[in-house]
């Protein structure tokens, strides 16, 4: 009994389709070529295309719900550029090249002179070497000459990790401060009177996402040390004591409402005992063996206090080109897109206008320490009210807005949500009991009822955070996070789908994402067009390699009926061996790769398209009943038909030869190879050279095979059972006729469910739904603008 046991398991393993997992794998390797090699995708000024380092979620890309963008590098182009700043509550903005003091002083003499301001020259003076000294810049030089030689006339470039760095530096040098580069821990100034000014750079406290800070300690050539620092106002403004800081922080506010980036500019004088304790502190939190990070964020906190504020800066970056005809495409279909950031939250809201993220009739919902400073003592409570109230709001006036819908043809009232990373580090953070989870609940319904949501002032792992907490609710989205800097990889790491753009700020989100592209543009075709094809020839795949192993492996079971359970195989050991490596395995695969149910021109301007692939729509359980059904319908035709046909043993050949149990399964396996192919043959739609060379080669190698195969004598076989007999029974009428009659009896079922399929009349391209797998084919009309779209019903 275990001996017959162990022979069914081998006689039907073939059920289990093993190939697939090789025709995948090759599938998704190969297919992710055509993302690289996309002409749509590459950016003439980088040079460069999209690149693919993971391509196992191409299938993936069909499936997102949840889009995780950051703004700067991201949405808009990284390119800064000095607009304007604040001198001690005063304005002062950049024009051409002069200097035109807007708040009560007329345009300078001619550019670089002196600015007598309302600020005074010595606030000038001072709020400018700030701008050369507080920075990581570094000069490029570049000469025409070989070698090290620097020569009169030489153009000098600023290079640093940060395009706002250079853009403050620029914009002093415009101003009549330059920086003219550092030697031996020397800095070199160039005031308005054109004369150098040496600076010794005694200890640099490095900008970190956290802090949103950095701060430089310098000695000048009296022996005066001062500490520079600039950050965000959020970062700066809790650490100075003297200053005009409510006109600065109004400047502040204005310029971020206009969509600019903003740093506040802070110093203090140092006495030499003090810098020795700071710098007995500072070596001793560097040498530290144990939380050297904790320490020296704690020396940082210690000395970035009691600082005089001196101004404020503001810089455009503008928005990267169809930024928001992108993320217009991505709410058409269906995605919710997050813009996750570490900007000032006006900043951030007026480039969320900009970029069609929010609109003017959006009703935007606040949820910022704003709205909870004056409730610190209660600032849980205060918390949990404001989400109570945010949540009656979104939730219960949508569903009565979703019942009035059905009564009249008002349009449902949009919400938009900006939510700040201090209120989300109360909503994170555990209580008494250790639990969070109503306020994370509350949370989530409301962001989920938005139709965009910001998120500003975001720590790189709060970023992570918000990706992880909607990642991991009951619905389980497909999340995608896309990035460029550094301070975007965690983002990017925790979602399902991490896209990383060849920016400006390094590659570290490109080297760890899964795919990576040039621009926030490419995301549109590599969604829409690429993610919607590979979804469904992947799924098409999976489903196929059922069905066709079900109709291979189902005249085999049968047989043991007839066959008085003895483990005789229908087939020849070769048959059983090759059908999945050569006879089905290339007309498949090939379709993987090159298949277009839809145009891609049509994907590309309609992208509500993805919509109906959403949700796994191709892989639910109806399509794949479908395929059984399909596949067991073939296999009980291939079997009993050819059974029923040849039940008379009184047919014979011309030469009086009696037909056997080899020819009956010949003829059996003849009919399943030539219906497997002749279905995929019904369902492409995108008919290349390739196709018809691996369809009808697979075919043709078939019978070639099978007259090789059984035209010779073979030494190394026991018993030459298939000798000629593939031959013979092609010379019998009869058994041509059965096999072209079971092919069409068995691809009936499918003609017909696509002739039901097709639309009445003409139409414009309609909505698909995808019920069955046969869900998407369009023929064009005599105008090529209208496409007639199956739609199958349910």
């Amino acid at each position: 009994m275990f001996t017959d046991f162990l022979s069914y398991m081998v006689l039907f393993n073939f059920i289990i389709p093993v190939s697939m997992y090789v025709t995948v794998e090759m599938q998704k390797f190969l297919g992710s070529y055509f993302i690289t090699w996309d002409k749509d995708m590459y950016d003439d000024h980088l040079g460069e295309g999209a690149l693919v380092n993971t391509s196992d979620l191409n299938e993936e890309l069909g499936q997102i719900e949840y889009v995780f963008t950051d703004k700067t590098g991201t949405l808009t182009e990284n390119n800064m550029e000095f607009i304007e700043c604040c001198i001690d509550g005063f304005k002062y903005k950049h024009v051409g090249v002069e200097l035109s003091v807007v708040d009560g002083l007329s345009s300078t003499d001619g550019p670089h002179r002196r600015i007598c301001g309302m600020a005074g020259k010595e606030k000038e003076e001072l709020f400018f070497r700030a701008l050369c000294l507080c920075h990581t810049v570094q000069i490029k030089v570049e000469d025409k000459v070989d070698g090290l030689v620097k020569q009169q006339g030489t153009q000098c470039t600023y290079i640093s990790s940060s395009p706002d760095e250079v853009a403050l530096v620029q914009g002093a040098k415009t101003l009549g401060f330059t920086f003219q580069g550092m030697k031996k821990n020397l800095m070199k100034v160039q005031n308005r009177d054109e004369e150098v000014e040496m600076y010794e750079l005694l200890q640099i406290l490095s900008f970190d996402p956290v802090r949103r800070r950095m701060s430089v300690i310098v000695k000048d050539h009296s022996g005066r040390i001062f500490l520079f620092c600039k950050g965000a106002d959020s970062s700066v403004f809790p650490r100075v004591n003297a200053g005009k800081q409510e006109e600065i922080k109004l400047h502040v506010e204005h310029c971020a409402v206009d969509g600019l980036r903003t740093l506040c500019v802070a110093y203090k004088e140092l006495t030499q005992n003090e810098y020795d304790q700071i710098s007995a502190q500072l070596h001793a939190a560097q040498m530290a063996l144990k939380d050297r990070d904790e320490k020296l964020a704690e020396a940082y906190d210690d000395i970035e206090n009691g600082l005089h504020l001196i101004g404020a800066t503001a810089v455009e970056d503008k928005l990267q080109d169809q930024a928001a005809e992108t993320i217009e495409a991505l709410h058409s279909a269906g995605m919710n897109v997050w813009v996750l950031t570490g900007d000032k939250m006006e900043t951030a809201k007026a480039t969320c206008f900009a970029c069609r993220l929010f609109h003017t009739n959006m009703k935007l919902l606040e949820l910022t320490t704003k709205n909870i400073e004056t409730y610190r003592a209660r600032g849980a409570e205060k918390i949990h009210e404001l989400l109570l109230e945010l949540h009656k709001v979104v939730v219960q006036d949508k569903r009565c807005s979703s019942a009035s819908l059905l009564r009249s043809w008002s349009v449902t009232q949009e919400y938009g949500l900006i939510i700040d990373g201090a209120a989300l580090s109360l909503i994170l953070k555990p209580t008494q009991d250790g639990g969070t989870s109503n306020y994370k609940n509350l949370l989530l319904q409301i962001c989920q009822r938005c139709t965009a949501v910001l998120c500003c002032r975001m720590a790189p792992l709060q970023k992570a955070q918000i990706v992880k907490l909607v990642k991991n609710t009951k619905e389980h989205p497909i999340t995608l996070a896309i990035g460029d800097g550094a301070n975007d990889v965690s983002m990017v790491l925790e979602a399902h789908v991490g896209i990383g753009l060849k920016g400006k700020e390094g590659r570290q989100a490109a080297r760890n994402s899964d795919y990576a592209i040039p621009k926030f543009k490419h995301l549109r075709k590599l969604l829409l067009t690429h993610g919607h094809l590979y979804y469904i020839r992947i799924s098409h795949l999976v489903q196929y390699f059922f069905y066709k192993n079900l109709c291979f492996i189902l005249p085999q079971f049968l047989y043991q009926f007839f066959c008085g359970f003895s483990q005789q195989p229908l087939y020849d050991a070769t048959y059983l061996t090759l059908y999945n490596i050569s006879f089905t395995s290339l007309p498949i695969l090939l379709y993987g790769l090159l298949e277009q149910h839809i145009n891609i021109e049509i994907l590309k301007k309609d992208p509500s398209l993805y919509r109906n692939i959403a949700n796994n729509a191709l892989l639910q359980w109806k399509p794949f009943l479908y395929w059984t059904i399909l596949g067991l319908f073939n296999g009980l035709v291939f079997f009993f038909g050819a059974y029923f046909l040849y039940d008379n043993t009184s047919l014979f050949s011309g030469n009086g030869q009696v037909y056997g149990n080899w020819t009956f399964g010949t003829i059996v396996f003849t009919v399943l190879v030539f219906t497997v192919n002749f279905k995929l043959v019904l369902d492409t739609r995108y008919w290349t050279w390739a196709n018809h060379f691996v369809i009808w080669g697979s075919l043709a190698f078939f019978v070639l095979f099978s007259f090789f195969w059984g035209g010779i004598i073979w030494p190394f076989l026991q018993q030459q059972r298939m000798h000629f007999v593939f031959a013979q029974m092609l010379t019998s009428i009869s058994a041509w006729l059965a096999i072209i009659l079971l092919i069409v009896v068995s691809l009936v079922p499918d003609i017909v469910v696509k002739l039901l399929s097709r639309p009445v009349g003409r139409r414009q391209l309609q909505c698909v739904r995808y019920a069955v797998p046969e869900l998407l084919a369009f023929r064009y009309t005599t105008d090529s603008s209208l496409i007639e779209v199956k739609n199958l019903k349910n």
